[in-house]
């Protein structure tokens, strides 16, 4: 079978074609007419929306056998990424897609990967992808643009290169050009561990399937009443014996610190940075029963397997306290190569207002003496929040005074209001799954809000981006998180990167149907709502 790639095989194509006997070539790829019916998925389907594209209409590149990946000269971090596409493909085209480092900048064929040449509009994050008939060349400011652009560059593949078998094909990418950056630098999903507890593998998963829609922070949710996740060398019992339950009371667990080190690294290699949190000064039931020095009245109280909140808080007036908190925040910060440590901070009821605040304000300083800037749910703001500490607002309101005071004196916010963002509500009275204390949630209602402007009083730049938790009260295997968490994440994903001028729920809600085909091939387990046509088969 010949190839007519491109410009040099035009002659050879137009006199096959005289006698009939051509095969019609995308690239390095060689397809029969039959196969060219295969249409390339337009730029239109990506999710989350690119900001800016331009279609070439006719032009269409195919990846083939003799495709090669080409990086930038010189940046590991750049072949990092090129290894991590040639993973993608190869099972499933069955190609060798050998990864070089480039030997210009003017790629004349294959899929190029450079550092170089991207508008400065792009960013530290976003990058410019040209699509020719000889080419695909991804460009970008850093690594982590091409990393981004390398999830849409997946998206305009058809599903099937999803497929960890061989497929048969073809594997064309429609011509064009993309210029693409996010709205917000913070894109995060949290993903509550302690509640109940999940391995390695299922979380080093999520990181996977979240990475596909460009967020860029997994907030870890590592300690509450029902089990304390992380092991700390300086309090052992903390996760031997905090970590050896769970809601129910089933099998608990808890990651060694190497464990945690495999998913900070599995991580960074998807451009993900990793938010640990231990709440406190409530939230702590497991930390107490753990170590009875730890209560005020030193007795350590029952393991707790049930839901109800508020009841649990550390012993704010003891030194003690202050000394496991600085010991705990030293190990998790020197394990952490991300800015943010999360301190929580939520629902503390057992706690009064004026020791809240002194412990709030002390704990702050703790963590900056660690290096690390204090995350904290937006109940931080009655204390007295330091310069650099996000509040994350969980609220159901869009108005909160509190917060839109600490906004205004310059604190940021990472925005996450339950009724809209928390992925465990059910999504309608029939959900077997999850709670609905904040809202019942379908896709409709996560995507139909602007974060930067739904706070009465903080406006888009007082706006760190946006989070959607993942809080697993009612959710113990990985199909579980990936039922309640798709389709909503990409939803919210496409909040936290896209444009707003780009926001429209019909676009939108087309867009997200087409991803059902592909999540089918992944094997995830997503919930098919009826706000959204899936297409057959889906």
């Amino acid at each position: 079978m010949k190839v007519y790639g491109g410009r040099r095989g035009l002659a050879s194509l137009l006199l096959a074609l005289s006698t009939g006997l051509a095969t019609v070539g995308y690239g390095a790829l060689s397809i029969t007419p039959a196969e060219a019916a295969v249409t390339p998925v337009p730029f239109s389907s990506v999710v989350p929306a690119v900001a800016v594209s331009t279609p070439t209409s006719g032009v269409t590149y195919g990846i083939g056998a003799a495709t090669t990946i080409y990086t930038e000269p010189g940046s590991t971090a750049a072949a990092s990424v090129g290894g991590y596409l040639a993973g993608l493909l190869r099972p499933s085209t069955g190609y060798p897609l050998p990864v070089t480092a480039a030997s210009g900048s003017s790629p004349s064929d294959g899929i190029s990967l450079l550092l170089s040449g991207a508008p400065s509009s792009a960013g530290n994050e976003g990058y410019q992808m040209d699509v020719t008939a000889d080419a695909i060349v991804i460009r970008a400011n850093r690594p982590a643009g091409l990393f981004a652009g390398v999830q849409t560059l997946r998206q305009l593949l058809p599903a099937a290169a999803e497929s960890t078998t061989a497929q048969p094909g073809p594997w064309p990418v429609a011509g064009g050009r993309i210029v693409d950056y996010p709205r917000f630098a913070y894109r995060g999903a949290m993903l509550d561990v302690a509640r109940h507890f999940f391995p390695v593998s299922t979380v080093e998963r999520y990181i996977d399937e979240i990475a596909l829609y460009k967020i860029n922070h997994l907030h870890l949710h590592l300690s509450d009443d029902q089990g304390w996740r992380i092991a700390v060398n300086s309090w052992p019992d903390l996760a031997v014996h905090g970590g050896s339950t769970a809601v129910g009371g089933g099998a608990g667990g808890y990651y060694t610190q190497a464990d945690y080190q495999q998913i900070v690294d599995h991580a960074a290699s998807r451009h993900i940075t990793i938010v640990p949190e231990i709440d406190m000064p409530g939230h702590t039931n497991a930390a107490l029963a753990s170590y009875a020095e730890l209560n005020c009245n030193g007795v350590a109280p029952p393991l707790y397997t049930g839901t109800d909140v508020g009841f649990s808080s550390l012993c704010t007036s003891k030194e003690l306290t202050y000394t496991f908190i600085d010991q705990v925040v030293g190990e998790l910060a020197a394990l952490t190569p991300g800015p943010y440590v999360h301190i929580g901070g939520d629902e503390a009821s057992s706690t009064q207002p004026a020791d809240y605040a002194a412990f709030i304000n002390r704990v702050q300083q703790i963590v900056a003496a660690h290096g690390k800037t204090v995350v904290g749910w937006h109940d931080i703001v009655n204390a007295t929040p330091l310069p650099s500490t996000v509040a994350q607002f969980w609220g159901t309101t869009s108005r909160n005074a509190a917060v839109t005071s600490a906004a205004q004196r310059g604190t940021k916010i990472i925005m996450s209001p339950a009724n809209l963002t928390y992925l465990d509500m059910k999504y309608n009275s029939r959900t077997t799954l999850g709670q609905n204390w904040a809202a019942y949630i379908d896709v409709k209602n996560a995507y139909g809000w602007n974060p930067g402007a739904y706070l009465s009083g903080v406006g888009e730049s007082s706006v760190l981006g946006v989070e959607a938790p993942l809080w697993t009260e009612t959710l113990k295997t990985l199909p579980d998180l990936e039922y309640m968490a798709f389709p909503r994440l990409p939803a919210i994903a496409e909040l936290g990167w896209s444009p707003y001028s780009t926001h429209d729920w019909k676009a939108f809600g087309q867009r997200l149907g087409a991803q059902g085909p592909r999540w089918r091939v992944m094997g995830l387990n997503y919930y098919r709502s009826t706000q959204v046509t899936w297409p057959a088969g889906s």
